[in-house]
């Protein structure tokens, strides 16, 4: 039975719970214009900082409250039940949500419930705020064969040897750049837009290296492996 796990329990096996509806929302873009006076001339700064950026995405559904045994009261227990897993989140949670496979939404509840209540049942109404990309569950050039969608996915290495220099090209084919991870048993360089970045050995990241969307192409020079972690973020 389709339902939604969030906050460590999921709506239907914990609860008993089914979706009576959903709507999966999307994020707006955020546009920064400014036109010229006495002109029609109108220019767009949204990508003054490199990138585009996009609102937080809403998220409704909408849980029948039924009992095998109904009465109002009954009803009111499964209605706090189930407000209470869902407003007690602490921050933003990952949300998964059984009809998209492989993706989970990072998610919260921010606003109040509704709750549309009969004698013997009832419908909740929930609206989360999330982060504006749904985020793989798997990363990039995970060798899960039966995981593997042709229609989003890309097979790819992220893991390189390097003796010297090597010139490789690692594919962004989300929506938003990321910042990878790296992982190397050595000090190395890499090259990128003209723009070297000096890689510690071991674990490592920075807002300063970023993959774009699409092609990403890298010149790395050093002497050992060199392992990139990173998710793809879809609207």
């Amino acid at each position: 039975m389709y339902g939604i796990n969030f906050n460590g329990k999921h709506s239907y096996n914990d609860f008993g719970i089914t979706i009576a509806d959903k709507n999966i929302g999307f994020p707006e873009k955020e546009k920064i214009k400014v036109k010229v006076p006495f002109s029609n001339v109108e220019y767009d700064f949204s990508q003054l900082y490199g990138e585009q950026t996009y609102t937080p995405r809403p998220l409704t559904y909408t849980l029948n409250v039924l009992s095998k045994k109904p009465t109002t009261e009954k009803i009111n227990v499964i209605e706090t039940q189930l407000s209470n897993w869902l407003m007690n989140s602490n921050g933003k949670q990952k949300l998964y949500d059984d009809a998209i496979p492989g993706y989970y939404f990072l998610a919260e509840v921010e606003k109040g419930l509704s709750f549309d209540e009969l004698w013997n049942s009832g419908k909740l109404t929930v609206e989360f705020t999330a982060y504006p990309f749904m985020i793989a569950e798997l990363p990039e050039g995970h060798d899960i064969w039966d995981e593997f969608n042709f229609d989003l996915d890309v097979a790819q290495p992220v893991e390189f040897t390097v003796n010297g220099t090597l010139d490789v090209t690692l594919f962004n084919v989300g929506t938003p750049s990321i910042t990878p991870e790296i992982e190397a048993s050595g000090p190395m360089e890499i090259l990128k837009d003209g723009i070297t970045y000096y890689v510690p050995t071991g674990k490592s990241k920075s807002d300063d290296f970023k993959l774009q969307t699409g092609e990403n192409h890298l010149t790395i020079t050093g002497d050992g492996s060199i392992k990139f972690l990173f998710y793809k973020e879809l609207i």
